[in-house]
């Protein structure tokens, strides 16, 4: 039986490459108003303004649930809570934001 050949460091450095190339392109602005159906089913994450919006991403890619409760935890990685959606749906607000599915990641950078 053959070898089954066993992804080297670089191959994983180089797919983690590609994986933050797709996701940066996939990071954009969007106005909250456009986010109320993933809101309403809690899929929207928010990320603190401390913490790299693409790395979290990542991580969530990747299924690092420990890293993810270690943010839950630290309260840089939350759920959005109501009075806050109401705040952004009354400002309109921008945020930056991208998908892992089945979430919607959103930072605040202002």
């Amino acid at each position: 039986m053959p070898d089954t050949p066993t992804p080297s460091n670089k191959d994983s450095s180089a797919s983690d490459e590609v994986l933050r190339a797709k996701i940066i392109l996939e990071t954009s602005k969007i106005n909250w108003l456009d986010l109320q159906t993933f809101f309403a089913r809690g899929q929207v994450v928010m990320v603190s303004a401390e913490l790299d919006l693409v790395e979290v991403a990542i991580r969530l890619t990747h299924d690092d649930k420990q890293a993810f409760e270690e943010w839950l935890k630290s309260g840089r990685v939350s759920y959005v809570s109501d009075s806050l959606a109401q705040q952004w749906f009354d400002s309109k607000k921008e945020l930056w934001s991208v998908v892992v599915a089945p979430w919607v990641i959103v930072q605040d950078k202002d």
